[in-house]
């Protein structure tokens, strides 16, 4: 799955960018339901606390709907793009209202909330699962299939433009939109541009409110791993 987030990355990113993949060494294997998306995040933060690779520019979380964006922007220095906001302030400039294809139903709730804290949640017509588990992406013909009936379904319910949900879809954007006829927005593709964009104009996250550096003190990361 990371090599595909990667790949899709590598061929979004402007020339001369680097692109490297970053994988929590502990975590749930997929993130799918509340306990996923609470655990998930607080792996994120560790692998980024203990990077020790080449600096980094930007930072593209590619968990769609998942929660801890706000608390990698409060961490590092340099700007912050979540693939679930990315996406669909894209597709906002793309049409009135649009649909999110998910993977399964029990991701809805989860995904509407992180899309109303993104300020977009009005503009968003349906949220569709597709019946596939994360894990279960690997199967190409499977997965644009179960994507196609899924995104008709958004379409039906009012949607102009369609969002991929799950990194691992990327790659189907231009298949499935030439069979339905509609834009799709590919949530990596799209963090991965606006990163670039927010590094060429200089501009960081915000220390004069919510965001600021995180307050000084203790904290344990585990046995060990403080």
């Amino acid at each position: 799955m990371t090599a595909e987030i990667v790949r899709g990355a590598r061929s979004a990113a402007g020339q001369g960018t680097t692109v490297t993949g970053l994988t929590p060494a502990w975590g749930p294997a997929s993130a799918e339901g509340w306990l996923d998306s609470y655990l998930s995040p607080a792996a994120v933060l560790d692998t980024l606390r203990t990077h020790d690779g080449p600096p980094y520019d930007a930072v593209v979380m590619a968990g769609f709907g998942e929660h801890g964006r706000e608390g990698v922007r409060e961490l590092v220095d340099v700007p912050v793009v979540d693939i679930t906001e990315a996406a669909a302030h894209l597709a906002c400039l793309l049409g009135r209202r649009y649909g999110v294809v998910t993977t399964l139903e029990r991701s809805r709730g989860q995904i509407e909330d992180s899309l109303e804290l993104a300020g977009v949640g009005r503009n968003c017509a349906a949220v569709v699962g597709t019946g596939l588990g994360v894990l279960d992406l690997g199967d190409t013909d499977r997965t644009q299939a179960a994507f196609v009936a899924a995104a008709e379904r958004a379409r039906d319910a009012g949607a102009e433009v369609l969002v991929l949900e799950c990194a691992g879809m990327t790659g189907l954007q231009r298949a499935v939109g030439e069979k339905l006829g509609l834009p799709v927005v590919d949530g990596v593709a799209a963090a991965v541009k606006l990163a670039g964009a927010l590094v060429a104009m200089g501009l960081r996250t915000s220390r004069a409110g919510s965001l600021a550096k995180p307050v000084p003190k203790r904290r344990t990361w585990g046995a060990g791993r403080d």
